[in-house]
């Protein structure tokens, strides 16, 4: 046997002793299964991704908070639109690259729960701050007169507030389901963060239950969310084609084509990454969890970059402070 077998073998005994030794359950988070040699690398473009979503979304918020001129509804929603971005990616790139750099796998059964929780709760936040979006094209586009008395900061506040209320309400039986769930030798999670299926999937009982739930609550939400925002674009084209002039016509799509830019980057990973992981069963598990982590780092990201780059307001802004550093 040679020496580094050896050390393999004592790891994996270690990992073992502390999984089965008294006090409270923990998990050991195993990274990307079988791509455990180029972790350094993989922790290169992840890394720059985590500081480029950072550094995007923390200067959309100051930019918005110092120019009085952006205090508008749409830029409110952007800010909110920010702040669960950053909160999504810093809920697992920390850990993440723990697991990356130093080896740092273990996590207790609470902080595994509280991953859960939260990153949930923001992903169901997105998507409501999404939808509520649509709503804000739809009456700038629709109903331009009265979109000044509709949508007044205040509302979009409380509209945050709806949407953020709603996530807690229904994520938190995740929690409180995945508590009575038992745990027995096997606390090896294949990911780089505590996934809720990736979680059940090591569970020794009747997990039925957590998976029924979670399947009809994201199905539900991801149904009904893409449902509200088709229905908003489907008023917004109506009202397109009735308008006469080819260059308000342009004028009015070109108002949209952020968010859904913004749309697209987001739905088309989130759902090909559910899709996968739940049906894909002849595809690679390291490849579903790099989708999975794509999913909570590219749209964060790209958000910034996009609403940046197509509000010519935004961007005259962010260019102000840009050349003043």
């Amino acid at each position: 046997m040679s020496i580094s077998d050896g050390h393999w073998r004592l790891d994996h005994l270690m990992e073992a002793f502390n999984l089965t030794s008294s006090g409270p359950p923990r998990f050991i988070l195993n990274g990307i299964p079988g791509l455990e040699a180029a972790h350094i690398w993989i922790s290169i473009p992840f890394s720059m991704f985590y500081i480029i979503s950072l550094l995007g979304n923390f200067m959309v918020l100051f930019v918005v908070a110092k120019e009085k001129t952006l205090h508008k509804p749409m830029y409110l929603l952007l800010c909110m639109l920010a702040l669960t971005d950053i909160g999504m990616s810093s809920c697992v790139m920390p850990k993440a690259l723990c697991i990356f750099w130093f080896g740092f796998k273990g996590i207790t059964m609470d902080g595994c729960i509280t991953q859960i929780f939260f990153i949930n709760i923001l992903a169901l936040t997105h998507s409501a701050i999404l939808v509520t979006m649509g709503f804000d094209r739809y009456i700038a586009i629709c109903n331009p007169l009265r979109y000044a008395t509709i949508l007044t900061n205040a509302r979009i506040a409380k509209l945050g507030i709806v949407g953020l209320i709603r996530a807690v309400l229904f994520i938190l039986p995740l929690p409180l389901l995945l508590r009575r769930l038992p745990f027995c030798t096997n606390r090896v999670i294949a990911h780089t963060y505590c996934e809720h299926i990736a979680v059940v999937k090591i569970s020794c009982g009747d997990t039925r239950i957590n998976r029924t739930y979670s399947l009809v609550t994201t199905f539900a939400f991801s149904g009904l969310d893409l449902t509200l925002i088709g229905l908003s674009y489907g008023m917004i084209i109506r009202a397109v084609l009735r308008i006469n002039s080819k260059k308000a016509n342009q004028k009015a799509l070109n108002t949209c084509t952020a968010h859904i830019s913004v749309i697209l980057v987001n739905g088309s990973l989130i759902l090909f990454s559910i899709l996968t992981h739940r049906f894909g069963q002849g595809i690679a598990a390291h490849v579903h969890i790099l989708l999975a982590n794509l999913y909570l780092l590219v749209p964060p990201m790209l958000n910034p970059i996009i609403y940046g780059v197509k509000s010519k307001e935004l961007r005259d802004k962010m260019g102000k402070y840009t050349c003043r550093i």
